[in-house]
């Protein structure tokens, strides 16, 4: 399905420019995630896939929180009734949303304010950029209500962008990161003052917009995929990569913009 086929109901989607913004929003409930809204991601960011002319993503939660994760009532009520088949297709459901996010080239900056727990917690890991406000609060808090850590990817994901033995403490206990915290990790890139964070986040992901999105593509490919190589395989890799940008228009651009000392304008190609 494209993306001017889908029809979400359960998020808001707008495009200014190059940049697509997706916000959760059900505010009154610090926007959890229900079955329809897990489907509606997965379908949006599928769809991405085939979408140049969306140059990066912006992804947020409404009314000053991120995201509580899965709906208490409208889904974890629901999975104590199912059996296990049922309950694995959910939770394959819920990984595809990570695998779809992680597969399509633009670069994904969440903009986390307030509660980030959970599922929504995930979300804001899988994305590619995270900024956050002081007031951010953030928590895997699987194991608190007797689940495992091992998460929509947790285990593979948050070790690498906070290390080992942070992540265990997390997965583990499933407690609460601060702001100041998620920041001296480096699972936030940067803290900004609650009324600025979309602005913020948007203008970073216009400025990945503007850049060479071809390269930006092959940029996040191998961001993913080289922690499963060898260190010849991804020299190996990244020369291949490398060389298919050298044959792009935006490398030849780049060029001409610096001869005429001007600002280079990429056209993706």
């Amino acid at each position: 399905m494209s993306l001017r086929e889908l029809r979400p109901r359960h998020l808001q989607w707008e495009v200014e420019g190059r940049v697509a913004t997706i916000t959760l929003c059900r505010p009154e409930r610090k926007n959890p995630l229900t079955f329809e809204s897990y489907a509606e991601l997965r379908d949006l960011f599928l769809a991405l896939r085939s979408e140049s002319e969306i140059r990066a993503v912006v992804i947020a939660g409404a009314g000053g929180n991120f995201c509580s994760g899965g709906d208490v009532h409208d889904i974890i009520g629901p999975l104590t009734r199912r059996d296990i088949t049922g309950l694995l297709a959910f939770t394959r459901m819920t990984g595809d949303v990570v695998v779809a996010m992680r597969r399509c080239p633009q670069p994904i900056v969440a903009a986390v304010d307030g509660v980030c727990v959970g599922a929504g917690a995930i979300l804001a890991l899988a994305s590619d950029i995270r900024f956050a406000t002081p007031r951010a609060r953030t928590a895997f808090l699987f194991v608190r209500v007797g689940l495992a850590g091992c998460d929509m990817g947790a285990c593979a994901l948050l070790p690498r962008v906070i290390g080992h033995g942070r992540a265990a403490e997390l997965l583990y206990t499933g407690r609460v990161m601060t702001a100041e915290e998620g920041e001296r990790w480096g699972f936030y890139n940067r803290l900004v003052e609650p009324e600025q964070l979309l602005a913020e986040a948007s203008v970073f992901a216009r400025q990945l917009a503007d850049g060479p999105s071809f390269a930006h593509g092959l940029t996040k490919t191998m961001l993913h995929h080289e922690w499963s190589m060898s260190i010849e395989q991804a020299v190996e890799a990244e020369a291949q990569a490398q060389a298919l940008c050298m044959a792009t228009r935006d490398f030849r651009r780049a060029f001409e913009a610096f001869v005429a000392k001007r600002e280079p304008q990429f056209e993706g190609d």
